[in-house]
Formats: structure tokens, sequence, C-alpha cells
């Protein structure tokens, strides 16, 4: 999927663009289900909706490693960063999702960051977070919102070992499988020697 260009540097970070609801979430967590699958220790945080009816009133932030949920953001407080309709709960993103990523950068396998966007980029935790991430040097999956003007955006972008994959209604469900194999291949090969199943 990276360009012939870059053929000389494997790639060890793969960053999902797309238009809101296209599915980036989802697939992300698929890719996560069939890593562990696979006995890989995957860490970072998920982002996940929250409903009431048809209605979605805010947004939940999970630590892929400790299993702790946070609120993100809520249509219903008056309090933190304003962000489209909603307002981000700072507090929970420093303590469960820069935590996770702090952790991931340190302990995992593989890095999961869904997502790097307006909402999670209103936390200087978070952003220092996802500089542990991409200094790890380890295999790295993000949700990124493209149109951004962030400098972590940007570290994104000047990466040489990244590849873009913009996710459409054609080509997620085929993504999934490529990427889970794609991961797989970038782990060290100590990492894959570690694993219960082997390679």
């Amino acid at each position: 999927m990276s360009s012939p260009g870059t053929t000389s540097t494997p790639v060890r970070a793969w960053l999902l663009t797309g238009p809101p609801g296209i599915g980036k979430s989802t697939l992300v967590s698929k890719v996560v289900y069939l890593l562990r699958s696979r006995g890989v220790g995957v860490g970072g945080c998920l982002t996940k909706e929250r409903r009431s009816g048809r209605e979605r009133v805010g947004f939940m932030i999970l630590d892929l490693m400790s299993g702790r949920e946070a609120e993100l953001a809520s249509s219903s407080t008056s309090l933190g960063p304003k962000v489209g309709r909603y307002r981000v709960n700072l507090r929970g993103l420093a303590e469960v999702g820069a935590t996770a990523l702090r952790d991931a950068a340190k302990s995992a396998d593989v890095i999961i960051i869904d997502e790097v966007g307006p909402m999670e980029l209103t936390g200087p935790e978070f952003k220092k977070g996802v500089e542990a991430c991409i200094a790890s040097g380890k295999p790295l999956l993000a949700v990124v919102h493209e149109m951004m003007k962030d400098p972590i955006i940007e570290q994104f972008r000047s990466m040489a070992d990244k590849t873009i994959i913009e996710v459409t209604l054609h080509n997620r469900e085929g993504l999934t499988a490529s990427l889970v194999e794609q991961i797989f291949s970038a782990l060290p090969d100590e990492a894959k020697q570690s694993l219960p199943s082997g390679e």
C-alpha cells in the first residue's frame, strides 16, 4: 500500500483517514480483536460513541490494556473545551487516554490510537502520549483527522515509515485482514517468538 519509492523503509505506522461514520473505529476494533487472537499485546485507546436512543450524545475513551473507560466528550455538560456541539472532559482524556498511550509506548507490542482528532488534541497530556507512541518505534495504527492543522498531525505526516490509507465504503471490508497481516509482519522477530502460538 506504500508507494514504490518507499520500499527501502518498511512501514511501521498505518494512518487511517476518511469521513465521519465511514467505519474507521469499527475497522480498528476488528484489527485489535484479530491481533489479540494471535497473542499480540495490543495497547492504546479506542473511542466509542455514546447514544441516547438514536441521538449521539457523546463519546467514551477506552484503555485497551487496562480496560478502564472514561467520558471523552458530552453534549450535556458546560465544562471543558468546546468542539462542535460537545464539551471535552480533559480529566478523563488525561487519566484514561493519555495513560493508555504512555503505557502502550512502554509495554505493548502494537499501539492503537483512535483517534488523533479535534477532541483528543485539546488535551496536552494526550499529545505527550501520542509523541511517546511515535518515538517508541513500535508498530502503530492510528485514526488521524486529515484536515487538522496541528504539530502532532505534522509529526505523523513527516514519518518516513508511514502509510496513509483512506477508508471508503468500497475498501473497508478488505482492509481488516490486510492490516492485520501487515502489522503482524512489522513486529520484531523477538516479539513474534514470544507469542503463544509462535509464527
